[in-house]
Protein backbone atom coordinates (compact mmCIF):
# COMPACT_ATOMS: atom_id res chain seq x y z
CA UNK A 1 0.00 0.00 0.00
CA UNK A 2 1.12 3.65 -0.68
CA UNK A 3 2.89 4.69 2.30
CA UNK A 4 0.33 7.63 3.09
CA UNK A 5 -1.18 9.07 6.12
CA UNK A 6 -4.52 7.32 6.70
CA UNK A 7 -4.22 4.78 4.88
CA UNK A 8 -4.70 2.06 7.42
CA UNK A 9 -7.10 3.98 8.67
CA UNK A 10 -8.88 3.10 5.60
CA UNK A 11 -8.14 -0.68 5.46
CA UNK A 12 -8.93 -0.98 9.42
CA UNK A 13 -12.25 0.84 8.59
CA UNK A 14 -13.31 -1.53 5.37
CA UNK A 15 -12.61 -4.27 7.53
CA UNK A 16 -14.78 -3.08 10.22
CA UNK A 17 -17.48 -2.03 7.94
CA UNK A 18 -17.54 -5.68 5.93
CA UNK A 19 -17.51 -7.31 9.31
CA UNK A 20 -14.09 -9.21 9.17
CA UNK A 21 -12.43 -9.74 12.00
CA UNK A 22 -7.98 -8.88 12.10
CA UNK A 23 -6.08 -11.77 14.38
CA UNK A 24 -2.76 -10.36 13.91
CA UNK A 25 -2.18 -7.10 11.64
CA UNK A 26 1.46 -5.70 11.05
CA UNK A 27 2.43 -3.12 9.03
CA UNK A 28 5.54 -1.04 8.19
CA UNK A 29 7.60 0.00 5.46
CA UNK A 30 8.71 -2.11 2.54
CA UNK A 31 11.83 -2.33 0.30
CA UNK A 32 10.35 0.08 -2.08
CA UNK A 33 10.27 3.76 -1.34
CA UNK A 34 6.92 5.67 -0.56
CA UNK A 35 5.35 1.89 0.04
CA UNK A 36 4.38 0.17 3.29
CA UNK A 37 4.08 -3.65 3.75
CA UNK A 38 0.89 -4.97 5.67
CA UNK A 39 0.56 -8.22 6.94
CA UNK A 40 -2.52 -9.47 8.11
CA UNK A 41 -5.04 -12.69 9.32
CA UNK A 42 -7.87 -13.13 8.63
CA UNK A 43 -9.73 -16.15 10.02
CA UNK A 44 -11.88 -17.75 7.30
CA UNK A 45 -12.54 -19.67 4.52
CA UNK A 46 -11.26 -19.30 0.67
CA UNK A 47 -14.58 -17.20 -0.03
CA UNK A 48 -13.99 -14.91 2.97
CA UNK A 49 -10.17 -14.47 1.88
CA UNK A 50 -11.68 -13.67 -2.09
CA UNK A 51 -14.26 -11.29 -0.67
CA UNK A 52 -11.38 -9.44 1.44
CA UNK A 53 -8.96 -8.97 -1.90
CA UNK A 54 -11.62 -7.63 -4.11
CA UNK A 55 -12.59 -4.96 -1.22
CA UNK A 56 -9.23 -4.61 -0.84
CA UNK A 57 -8.46 -3.44 -4.41
CA UNK A 58 -11.13 -1.38 -4.24
CA UNK A 59 -9.22 0.83 -1.95
CA UNK A 60 -7.13 3.43 -3.99
CA UNK A 61 -3.99 3.78 -1.82
CA UNK A 62 -3.68 -0.27 -1.97
CA UNK A 63 -1.41 -1.66 -4.60
CA UNK A 64 -0.84 -4.74 -4.75
CA UNK A 65 -2.80 -7.91 -2.70
CA UNK A 66 -1.38 -11.13 -2.10
CA UNK A 67 -3.04 -14.44 -0.35
CA UNK A 68 -0.16 -15.85 1.34
CA UNK A 69 -1.94 -19.03 3.17
CA UNK A 70 -1.18 -21.48 1.06
CA UNK A 71 2.38 -20.62 -0.21
CA UNK A 72 5.62 -21.74 1.19
CA UNK A 73 6.28 -18.81 3.68
CA UNK A 74 8.20 -17.71 6.54
CA UNK A 75 5.81 -16.43 9.10
CA UNK A 76 7.46 -14.77 12.61
CA UNK A 77 5.99 -13.01 15.77
CA UNK A 78 7.83 -10.80 18.59
CA UNK A 79 6.96 -10.94 21.77
CA UNK A 80 8.25 -9.04 24.48
CA UNK A 81 6.97 -10.74 27.84
CA UNK A 82 7.49 -9.10 31.50
CA UNK A 83 7.97 -11.87 33.87
CA UNK A 84 8.27 -11.89 37.89
CA UNK A 85 11.26 -13.16 39.29
CA UNK A 86 13.07 -13.65 42.86
CA UNK A 87 16.50 -14.07 43.32
CA UNK A 88 15.03 -18.15 43.79
CA UNK A 89 13.31 -18.52 40.11
CA UNK A 90 15.61 -16.24 37.95
CA UNK A 91 18.27 -18.97 37.04
CA UNK A 92 15.00 -21.04 36.51
CA UNK A 93 13.55 -18.34 34.04
CA UNK A 94 16.81 -17.99 32.42
CA UNK A 95 16.97 -21.60 31.56
CA UNK A 96 13.88 -20.97 30.11
CA UNK A 97 14.86 -18.26 27.79
CA UNK A 98 17.98 -20.03 26.70
CA UNK A 99 16.27 -23.11 25.66
CA UNK A 100 13.86 -20.96 23.73
CA UNK A 101 16.77 -19.10 21.96
CA UNK A 102 15.16 -15.90 23.42
CA UNK A 103 17.07 -12.81 24.85
CA UNK A 104 16.57 -11.00 27.91
CA UNK A 105 16.46 -7.44 27.23
CA UNK A 106 16.01 -5.54 30.71
CA UNK A 107 16.73 -6.88 34.14
CA UNK A 108 15.35 -5.32 37.40
CA UNK A 109 15.01 -6.48 40.69
CA UNK A 110 11.53 -8.33 40.55
CA UNK A 111 11.32 -8.64 36.91
CA UNK A 112 12.99 -9.50 33.12
CA UNK A 113 11.74 -8.82 30.00
CA UNK A 114 12.06 -11.70 27.53
CA UNK A 115 12.10 -11.00 23.73
CA UNK A 116 10.68 -13.73 21.72
CA UNK A 117 10.50 -14.45 17.92
CA UNK A 118 9.37 -17.21 16.15
CA UNK A 119 5.88 -18.62 14.62
CA UNK A 120 2.91 -18.58 16.52
CA UNK A 121 3.27 -21.56 18.49
CA UNK A 122 7.01 -21.00 20.35
CA UNK A 123 5.50 -17.74 21.37
CA UNK A 124 2.43 -19.46 23.20
CA UNK A 125 4.78 -22.15 24.25
CA UNK A 126 7.30 -20.05 26.64
CA UNK A 127 4.11 -17.87 27.40
CA UNK A 128 2.74 -21.05 29.00
CA UNK A 129 6.27 -22.04 30.43
CA UNK A 130 6.65 -18.71 31.91
CA UNK A 131 2.64 -18.19 33.42
CA UNK A 132 3.55 -20.35 36.68
CA UNK A 133 6.46 -17.70 37.38
CA UNK A 134 4.11 -14.83 37.25
CA UNK A 135 3.57 -12.82 33.53
CA UNK A 136 3.07 -9.39 34.76
CA UNK A 137 2.50 -7.87 30.78
CA UNK A 138 2.66 -8.99 27.21
CA UNK A 139 3.06 -6.88 24.18
CA UNK A 140 3.00 -9.28 20.65
CA UNK A 141 3.19 -7.41 17.54
CA UNK A 142 0.95 -9.89 15.13
CA UNK A 143 2.36 -11.89 12.42
CA UNK A 144 4.77 -11.22 9.45
CA UNK A 145 5.45 -13.28 6.50
CA UNK A 146 7.26 -13.52 3.26
CA UNK A 147 6.96 -16.25 0.62
CA UNK A 148 10.64 -18.17 0.59
CA UNK A 149 12.77 -18.17 -2.38
CA UNK A 150 12.22 -15.16 -5.58
CA UNK A 151 9.21 -13.35 -5.65
CA UNK A 152 8.47 -10.36 -7.47
CA UNK A 153 9.44 -7.08 -5.55
CA UNK A 154 6.74 -4.87 -4.44
CA UNK A 155 5.20 -2.98 -7.70
CA UNK A 156 1.92 -1.57 -8.83
CA UNK A 157 -0.88 -3.84 -9.43
CA UNK A 158 -4.14 -3.52 -10.67
CA UNK A 159 -5.77 -7.12 -8.98
CA UNK A 160 -5.13 -8.80 -12.04
CA UNK A 161 -2.26 -11.02 -10.83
Amino acid sequence: MQDKPGVLNRVASMFRRRGFNISSLAVGHSETLGFSRMTFVVDGDDAIVDQVTKQLYKLIDVVKVSDISKEDVVIRELALIKVRTTPTTRPEVLQMVDIFRSNIVDVSPDSVIIEVTGDEDKVDSLLRILRPFGIREVMRTGRVGLMRGMSKSLALDNGQS
